[in-house]
């Protein structure tokens, strides 16, 4: 593991509050990963995994709710961010050999491992092939399928679930304030911008004026959203879990819609065995701001020491 040659950093805003920026190494290269240490040794772990188009800021909010009560440990997964340089194959798997090796890293065991979207899919996947390394797992809207038009080939498939993602990867934006203003308006943002969201934007900007665009390569985000939407393996992960396991969901989708990924009914129907995977809806709260909005970040982090048995009291 080396350390970023900027050292430990803060962000323009301080909300984000200080964390490290590290390199581990993994197959075919290095992982960048973010790093919020606990104010006190031996205080819990928490290794926290991102969305499908994400990166690692996505969980800085959630760093600050812990109240330094806990180590928060967010990479940028292969092909996103600062590890988009990272090489193929991509996939849930190959996530799930990246999640291992940074535990061998930083001599992880009885962590707790969280995942957001797309990354509570590799966070059950990596709980199903590596349970040593793990206490628990917290999975935030994500890591259980939901319904998709099963006629569609996976291009359309992946439009049809999220095509503004995808079709954001394809532009190019002149300068930073523009791709402010173009997550501005999405109606995820429209109305809970704030500093923590444009730091979480803006690490995902590659290249330079006026030629910028995202840094996440189109065929990993084509590949592992395939896996999270079809792969028979990918999908069951969450039913072969044997570590105690808490998924929370939020109200509202993608676009602030009132049909989230999950509601009561698609729970019931998946028939999970609450005596391992217990649920908890997040009221109020988009699949966005159920990680990065202030009362969703809140709830997610108070979950967090809960699994890592360090409750007791509203953390932030």
């Amino acid at each position: 593991m080396t350390r970023h040659p900027e050292g430990p950093r803060r962000e323009a805003t301080p909300q984000t509050g200080p964390y490290e920026e590290l390199s581990v190494p993994v197959d075919g290269g290095e992982l960048a990963v973010l790093r919020w240490p606990a104010a006190e040794p031996g205080a819990p772990v928490v290794l926290a995994l991102h969305g499908i188009t994400a990166n690692a800021l996505s969980w800085a909010r959630v760093a600050h709710h812990l109240a330094g009560r806990a180590t928060l440990i967010a990479p940028d997964l292969r092909g996103r961010g600062g590890s988009r340089s990272l090489p193929g194959p991509y996939g849930i798997a190959a996530h799930a050999a990246d999640m291992a090796a940074l535990a061998d890293t930083f001599e992880l065991r009885g962590a707790v491992l969280a995942g957001h979207s797309m990354g509570a899919f590799v966070s059950a996947f990596t709980g199903v092939r590596h349970p040593a390394r793990f206490a628990s797992l917290v999975l935030v809207d994500g890591g259980l399928g939901f319904p998709t038009p099963a006629h569609l080939d996976p291009d359309a498939l992946l439009d049809a679930v999220i095509g503004p993602a995808m079709r954001r990867l394809t532009m190019t934006f002149p300068d930073r304030q523009s791709y402010r203003d173009y997550w501005r308006n999405h109606p995820a943002f429209s109305g809970s911008w704030s500093p923590w969201v444009d730091a979480y934007i803006q690490r995902d900007l590659v290249g330079e004026e006026p030629h910028l665009r995202s840094s996440c390569v189109v065929d990993a985000v084509r590949v592992d959203g395939t896996q999270v939407l079809r792969d028979p393996e990918v999908l069951s992960a969450v039913r072969q879990l044997e570590l105690p396991t808490r998924l929370l969901w939020a109200d509202r989708g993608l676009m602030d819609e009132p049909q989230g990924l999950y509601d009561e009914q698609r729970l019931a129907a998946a028939d999970l065995d609450p005596a391992r995977i217990a649920t908890h809806r997040v009221a109020d709260v988009n699949h966005y701001t159920v990680l990065i909005g202030d009362e969703g970040a809140r709830t997610v982090a108070g979950r967090l020491l809960d699994a890592a048995g360090a409750g007791g009291g509203t953390p932030g």
